[in-house]
């Protein structure tokens, strides 16, 4: 079976499958068997693995689940991630790339012979509108961006990206704060079609006034919070963020370093002095709420951060981006990872919100203070290691995207959450104040 022989709407999908798989190839092209399958953190898979898992994933649940009653939310054996927790990922008698290739054409497949006889239209919520073929290529989205993750990671030669676009210049240079009225606002979505459990039932929320940043915290506003202190003002930091410190013995971003006089940081195969325009960038919770104490501000909710990405105080109207509802492009905002890092503060001058804050989506997931719970009206689907598992008070929200996140990806819906030591996520993060 062919994509050729299929309906206008399940080529769309097979389209969208054969999308994500190129990423991933391109990704994954310069690098060395060794480089593969080495585990480059403790943190993060052997990128085999990543792959591995990517192709079992599709198996399972476009193969398999949509044969009849879902069997298993993860494939058991060797690429469950709860099984096999990324600490030990290295131990695994993994394939080799020409085998996983190998194996995820055939996966891919059964996957095209399978989608030509579902019904898209039908009862079944997995199948209606195609979503499950959308989850599996957001899944394999969010895995390039875990790939990313590892690649920044990476020991010996840093990993040189084939192709590279260039980021626009900046148009702004200093935003201040921005007003929001407060009142009652909807937050989430109802979508069933692309939008992950978490992120559903629409609800609304009464928010008091309140004062956030118009731009994420720059390189240039978190040097002066270095330079006067704040890495060893004890007072500027929580019970938990003062032991982490103590424990990390760090006094700057990841990837920041001073050698050679001044302060430099890397991103990939490119290192030069910090620029002071760019969003800070690699930073865990702890220090974005001990800069925003140094600042006499907070960090926003997620869902005051939601309101100022997505809602019109003026006509009481929801929009999906900052800039409306278009799906993102390379002129909307930074996304697709080829940038292969972050841009200047307002190099994208349709990313900004109805409230009028700037680079809401992409560049950096934005830190906010709020733990990762369930909506009110919550319903697990299609599994609950997605979501349910996750919720309390272990993890903090992150919202946004990053440069590495793909379009498909993000969504000013979208919940992300990590646990608030976490530096190698592509994290920065903007404050806030009560009104």
């Amino acid at each position: 079976m062919t994509t050729a022989a299929l309906s206008q709407e399940q080529d769309q999908l097979a389209s969208l499958l054969a999308e994500a798989r190129a990423r991933t190839l391109l990704l994954v092209e310069p690098l060395s068997d060794e480089e593969l399958r080495m585990q480059h953190d403790p943190l993060m898979s052997p990128i085999l693995w990543d792959i591995g898992h990517i192709a079992h994933f599709e198996m399972l649940w476009l193969v398999e689940n949509t044969q009849g009653p879902v069997q298993f939310s993860e494939m058991p054996g060797m690429y469950n991630p709860f099984e096999n927790p990324r600490a030990v990922r290295d131990k695994l008698k993994l394939m080799q790339l020409p085998e996983l290739l190998k194996f995820m054409e055939q996966v891919r497949a059964r996957v095209l012979e399978r989608i030509a006889d579902v019904d898209l239209h039908g009862d079944d919520p997995l199948l209606r509108d195609g979503y499950v073929y959308r989850m599996v290529a957001q899944h394999e989205y969010q895995h390039n961006e875990t790939i990313l993750q590892t690649l920044q990671l990476k020991r010996g030669e840093p990993y040189h990206p084939a192709p590279r676009i260039a980021v626009p210049e900046a148009t702004i240079r200093s935003a201040g704060m921005v007003h929001f009225p407060g009142g009652e606002v909807p937050i989430g979505t109802d979508d069933r079609s692309a939008a992950y459990d978490n992120e559903r039932p629409r609800h609304t929320v009464h928010l008091d006034p309140f004062w956030i940043d118009a731009a994420p915290v720059s390189n240039a506003e978190y040097l002066e919070f270095m330079h006067a202190g704040g890495y060893t003002t004890r007072e500027l930091w929580s019970d938990a963020g003062w032991a982490w410190l103590r424990e990390a013995r760090v006094d700057a971003p990841k990837y920041w370093d001073t050698e050679g006089g001044g302060w430099r940081t890397r991103s990939m195969d490119r290192i030069g002095p910090v620029d002071p325009h760019h969003p800070v960038c690699h930073v865990c919770y702890h220090e974005a709420e001990a800069y925003a104490r140094w600042v006499e501000k907070r960090l926003p909710t997620e869902q005051e951060w939601e309101a100022a990405s997505t809602w019109n105080p003026e006509t009481g109207t929801r929009s999906e981006f900052p800039w409306g509802n278009e799906t993102p492009t390379p002129e909307h905002a930074n996304l697709d990872q080829l940038t292969w890092g972050t841009a200047p503060i307002g190099a994208y001058p349709r990313n900004v919100s109805p409230l009028g804050c700037y680079g809401m989506i992409g560049d950096v997931w934005e830190w906010t203070r709020s733990d990762f719970r369930p909506y009110p009206g919550y319903q697990t689907f299609p599994y609950r290691e997605y979501s349910e598992v996750f919720f309390g008070t272990e993890y903090k929200v992150l919202r946004g995207g990053s440069w590495a996140t793909r379009p498909g990806a993000i969504r000013s819906s979208f919940r992300n959450w990590d646990y608030p030591i976490r530096r190698q996520i592509f994290s920065g993060f903007r404050c806030a104040r009560d009104g």
